[in-house]
């Protein structure tokens, strides 16, 4: 159940020339349900990711991370391809080559490199990636490929989210206008360690890669690396970046004037995702957000805010309308964050009003 989570409107996800993306109904996991998304890049994009930490990372996170080591040998990422149903994650060496085999499925239909594909995947872990039904899928994707396809592309990566989850922006440069598109998709297995489930972010931009990198993880550690639903962070976690240049700004090789408008606008793409995560969370009636004020650092406020909201107490005392003082304190407390107790002072804020403790 969402907790007060627009629908998006097909019409405000601004399409970002140069990408297109096609969707097929594979039956990896159910019948009549968009589970499989290609998605094409212009020539001279560039591409930057964060990836899980977790030491059981699937088949596609380690696929992906030797494609974008790769880039520039083999020719640079022209496609992404998406499954949903199945993570294929601790799925051992067979794993491994129905990754492969799928980008070289899907670079045979795009006469591409299959070193140019990054393939990805989120669904059922410890299950064999059923690839001859992704195979057989990949032409009518391909098929399809189009601009304004926003939407069901955000239908197609979704597992056990209610809703696809989808934002757009445009910002004003110096050298014209920008637009930032993205869709993301996750509900359990949220409390990342570098980004979330799945998200993929399109921009026209023209900026440096290793400074695109840069500001995708500053992004990425404001938004997603706050968001807590469950505690657990998947095998498949997964962000990642594509900027084309088609907007035929000036290139951003340096972190300048221009350089900080794009950061805000990404950080405004990645936050607006990473609320929908939280607000789409398995069994969430309440989307809880702390800010804490008054801390010596960011790192030690962001240290004892995900302490307060990854507490299960905490998350009861909400969900039972219940301003619990003590479990808020306990989990400031058990923080590791020096902090004097008697200078403490907390707001429980909601849509009847405010209430405060000193």
């Amino acid at each position: 159940m969402t907790v007060n989570l627009p629908l998006p409107q097909k019409a405000e996800l601004k399409p970002v020339n140069g990408f297109q993306m096609g969707i097929a109904e594979a039956g990896i996991k159910k019948a009549n349900r968009k589970d499989l998304l290609v998605m094409t890049l212009a020539p001279g994009s560039q591409v930057a990711g964060v990836f899980t930490l977790n030491r059981f990372c699937a088949a596609p996170v380690q696929v992906c991370r030797e494609h974008l080591a790769q880039e520039g040998r083999n020719g640079e990422i022209r496609a992404l391809v998406v499954n949903t149903g199945n993570a294929n994650a601790g799925t051992g060496e067979s794993g491994m080559q129905h990754a492969l085999e799928t980008c070289a499925a899907l670079a045979k239909d795009l006469k591409i490199n299959p070193e140019q594909i990054l393939p990805f995947s989120t669904g059922v872990i410890l299950e064999p990636l059923p690839i001859e039904k992704i195979i057989t899928a990949l032409p009518k994707a391909v098929a399809n490929l189009g601009e304004d396809n926003w939407f069901d592309a955000a239908e197609a990566i979704m597992t056990t989210d209610t809703q696809p989850k989808a934002t757009s922006v445009t910002v004003e440069t110096p050298a014209g206008v920008v637009t930032i598109t993205g869709i993301c998709k996750g509900a359990g297995m949220i409390h990342p360690n570098m980004g979330t489930m799945l998200c993929f972010i399109t921009t026209d931009v023209a900026i440096n890669e290793v400074i695109l990198q840069k500001a995708l993880l500053n992004a990425v550690n404001v938004s997603f690396n706050r968001v807590s639903v469950d505690g657990d962070s998947s095998t498949n976690d997964m962000c990642t970046i594509m900027a084309n240049g088609l907007a035929l700004n000036q290139e951003i090789v340096s972190m300048d004037a221009n350089y900080s408008i794009f950061c805000q606008a990404l950080e405004t793409v990645c936050i607006d995702l990473a609320k929908k995560i939280a607000a789409d969370g398995e069994g969430a009636n309440h989307l809880i957000t702390c800010v804490v004020s008054g801390a010596p650092s960011i790192l030690e406020a962001e240290t004892m805010a995900k302490s307060v909201i990854a507490s299960s107490l905490v998350k009861t005392a909400i969900f039972g309308s219940d301003a619990n003082w003590g479990r808020v304190i306990c989990a400031m407390g058990y923080s590791g964050v020096d902090f004097d107790p008697n200078q403490v002072s907390i707001d429980f804020a909601s849509k009847a009003g405010k209430i405060s403790k000193k």
